[in-house]
Formats: structure tokens, sequence, C-alpha cells
């Protein structure tokens, strides 16, 4: 997954000498969160929070669906411009990713918002495909550059464009990409604060790691499957992410009166 830190850049050129090595129980944790981060399915996160972190054609497909009423074209210019995306989704589907991003490539210098941020969209995804990161990461961060583009789908470029290189990427320039987007009560709290959340950790600031995997466990809004993560990560790093054990244990299908036992028509009845 591309948002997996390596812990390639965990070293704080400005600690103490003493703590420029990385404590064992440090490494240990890193590679917890490495490995709970990489068994994230984007496929279900986009699925269940509409935020497509991994492939760039479902988000295309609602992005330019949402743009048709947005922009209001005339009914002849619509016609042109959706029939190029249609054509390079097809081929996008058919695994011709290369044909694909010729075919949007038409409509990257368009006067309309809608179809240059669809084609900027897919033309991403496909490089993703061909594994051309650079092309992705520059799409990317033209759609978040855009003006004219709505702002959520900027802020969803801006977080693909951090999550599509985070490897490679210094901690501090993730945190101030997204730390405004890593706020409870963004649409995107729970996938660009993770991210935040990761690289403070990499910078060895443990406490607001900690902190933020916290509030995104305790987010109702955000996906189960993240918030659970987030929950593990907090109790890694000694935060207690648990407001209410009755429901946790209630939710995981464990009857609080019974310890470990399943709750009547729980997981073991379904």
């Amino acid at each position: 997954m591309a948002l997996t830190p390596t812990g390639s850049n965990i070293t704080d050129p400005k600690k103490k000498p003493d703590d420029d090595a990385m404590a064992p129980e440090d490494e240990i944790l890193m590679r917890e969160i490495d490995e709970a981060v990489r068994q994230d399915d984007t496929a279900e996160f986009f699925k269940k929070y509409g935020v497509a972190l991994g492939g760039g054609l479902a988000l295309l497909l609602a992005a330019f669906g949402g743009y048709l009423i947005w922009d209001s074209y005339n009914e002849g210019k619509l016609e042109e411009q959706s029939e190029v995306l249609v054509r390079a989704l097809d081929q996008s589907q058919a695994g011709d990713f290369a044909a694909a991003s010729e075919t949007a490539e038409t409509l990257l210098e368009s006067g309309e918002a809608g179809p240059r941020t669809s084609a900027r969209f897919l033309q991403a995804a496909a490089a993703l495909e061909q594994e051309n990161t650079a092309k992705a990461v520059e799409m990317y961060a033209m759609i978040a550059a855009d003006e004219d583009a709505p702002p959520a789908l900027r802020d969803l470029a801006r977080i693909r464009e951090v999550a599509t290189n985070f490897d490679d990427r210094d901690p501090a320039d993730v945190i101030a990409k997204l730390e405004g987007l890593a706020v409870p009560g963004n649409a995107f709290f729970g996938s660009a604060g993770e991210l935040v959340a990761i690289a403070h950790l990499e910078a060895g600031d443990r406490a607001q790691a900690g902190a933020l995997f916290a509030a995104i466990a305790k987010d109702e809004e955000v996906p189960e499957t993240l918030r659970s993560r987030a929950r593990q990560m907090a109790g890694l790093l000694g935060v207690d992410a648990i407001e209410d054990v009755d429901q946790l244990l209630e939710d995981e299908g464990i009857d609080p009166e019974a310890g470990l036992g399943p709750l009547e028509g729980g997981a073991q009845g379904q």
C-alpha cells in the first residue's frame, strides 16, 4: 500500500545524540504499524468511506457523474467530452492503460473543470497501474492546485498526492500538507489523520501520534476498519482510545457480562 512508511525517515536530526538510534521497542512498534496499514484493503475502504485511496476508476465515475450536474455544460459539449472519458474508462477497464492515458490527455487542457479534473484522476490511476509514480503524483498535485475544481476533490487529490509517494517524503512535509484535513469533522479526517499520525511517529513525536490515533478511533464518522486499526495503534503508543468498553465489546460480538463469550445472535450465530 502506497501510504505505508518504511522507517527510512524515522531519525529526527534535531534529537539528542542518545536518541538517534531507534530503541528496540520503537522498531517493533513501527513494524506493527507498518503491517497493520499494509493489511488495509483500499478498495473496501473506498466502498465504506467514499475515499479512493486505491485505484482511481471508481472515483472517476462518481466524480464525473457529479460534474455533469455541477458544471451545466451545453448538450453538444457534454456529449463530446463524456464520450472521450467513457472511451478512456473502457480502455482502462480492458487493461490498456497507455491508451486510456492518451485518450484522456485531450481533456487535460479543457476550459471546463469537470472533464479536466476527471481526466487528471484517470491519468493518475493509469500512471499508477503502469508504475509511473512520478506522473501520478504530478496529476494529483495539479488537481489539488486547480482552484476551479470542487474543494472536496482537491482535498482528495492532496491526500492521494501524499499517499502515493509517502515513503519518499519527509514527515514534516506530510504534516504540513495534510494537517488541515486531519481534524475531527473533516470528511477526510480518517485517511488524512492516519497519514499525519504515522508522520508524527516517524518524526519521533509519539505523544502527538498517539493522540491523533486515539481521536480517529473515537470518531464515529470514521469507518470501523480504520477506527479499529487506530485504536490498536493508540494502544501500542500507550494512549487509551476506548471511551465505552461495554459498547466496544458489544460491537465485537462479545457479551460484557460473560467475558469472552459471544453475544446471543452474534458472530457465531451469523
